[in-house]
């Protein structure tokens, strides 16, 4: 999830320092969302085009964008062998505002587009052990990690700095062999919460994944 233009030019300046590196990586930004409750926010996806090709234009979910403030955000990419998959980018309603009132149309989202491998992927304020997520699970999706708290405190408590399990992925295992996942403690490379905050509240969750 990315903040208005701002985010949007950040993006760009990411793309181009790792376009610089010496691998050519592409990027594509949505529209504002049609948030009614938070200020309209945009989602971004960065890939490097030597492992994947977006195909199709990208989009925001269109059906559901009354019931959920801040649509998802979808991308279709292919790999170079040729397997496809879609990415759904998701960012929920928060904890207080009952977010399992967005999460429960997601169940609709695989009947919404039969033809798409769809993976969920976002911070959806909620774990993926709530009851939820249970429609999504009798279909075969399962969730990248468990009982991983994903974002930061105000302030560490001995060395637990971590507050809610609130991130995660969710992949069809019937479509989607599972190869590795983690999260990525950037904020031990701050010299506090703070310092780090002023990047995210949160940390990444990554999936390796291959496409059946």
């Amino acid at each position: 999830m990315v903040a208005s233009d701002g985010g949007a030019q950040a993006v760009a300046r990411l793309a181009d320092a790792l376009n610089r590196k010496g691998a050519k990586w592409d990027y594509t930004i949505s529209n504002p969302t049609s948030s009614s409750v938070y200020k309209t926010e945009r989602y971004a996806f960065i890939w490097k085009t030597s492992k994947l090709t977006k195909f199709g234009d990208a989009w925001l979910e269109k059906k559901y964008h009354l019931e959920i403030d801040r649509e998802p955000f979808f991308a279709n990419f292919k790999t170079k062998e040729g397997k496809s998959f879609t990415v759904a980018a998701f960012h929920a309603i928060t904890k207080s505002m009952q977010p399992e009132t967005e999460i429960m149309y997601f169940k609709f989202m695989p009947e919404e587009y039969p033809d798409k491998n769809l993976i969920f992927v976002g911070d959806f304020n909620c774990p993926q052990s709530h009851t939820v997520f249970n429609s999504l699970k009798t279909m075969g999706y399962k969730s990248v990690i468990t009982g991983q708290n994903t974002s930061l405190k105000q302030a560490c408590v001995a060395d637990d700095c971590l507050a809610s399990e609130f991130d995660n992925i969710f992949y069809n295992s019937n479509k989607v062999k599972f190869i590795r996942s983690g999260v990525i403690h950037f904020y031990k490379s701050f010299s506090s919460l703070d310092e780090a905050d002023d990047i995210s509240d949160h940390i990444p969750v990554w999936f390796e994944f291959s496409v059946n």
